[in-house]
């Protein structure tokens, strides 16, 4: 059932989640996710020397590549807009990631590593949220697939 007919209403802002998971042919899972921000109306910015309307405020990407049992063997972000010249600062620190486990625990492991300096609001979001659950609906059902395919013995 679809929701009931809204208010008459201005649409202000845009947010955009977008997430993929790839099979890599080194048997390892690359699964990307990418934010945007947009307004429906210019603004003032000091950094970019204003914002129009339609552009992104955030622009930002996250790759995590994992192993079947959801090890991280790699963690990179980019920030393509940011509303501030330090946005794409903490990029670096994702590579803190690695070695990490998806699973009881991450949550708390990620936060631990991207607090306060050393993250984005944006990213760590993206990350634990959206990111987080297309690599369970990544790599989970793919390997049930493949177990249930294999002959006894084989897995």
């Amino acid at each position: 059932m679809p929701l009931s007919k809204p208010h008459p209403r201005e649409h202000i802002h845009s947010r955009e989640i977008r997430c993929r998971g790839y099979r890599r042919s080194d048997g390892l899972w690359d699964i990307e996710g990418i934010l945007e921000d947009a307004k429906t109306y210019s603004f003032a910015n000091h950094d970019r020397d204003g914002i129009a309307s339609g552009e992104a405020i955030h622009r930002m990407h996250i790759r995590l590549t994992v192993d079947d049992d959801l090890v991280v063997h790699a963690a990179e972000a980019m920030t393509e807009a940011g509303p501030f010249a330090i946005c794409g600062d903490i990029a670096p620190r994702f590579a803190a990631l690695v070695g990490l486990r998806v699973g009881p625990g991450w949550r708390k492991a990620v936060l631990a590593r991207m607090r306060g300096v050393n993250g984005c609001t944006h990213l760590t979001d993206l990350l634990i949220g959206p990111v987080t659950q297309t690599v369970m609906q990544t790599v989970g059902p793919a390997r049930a697939r493949r177990t249930q395919a294999a002959p006894a013995g084989i897995r």
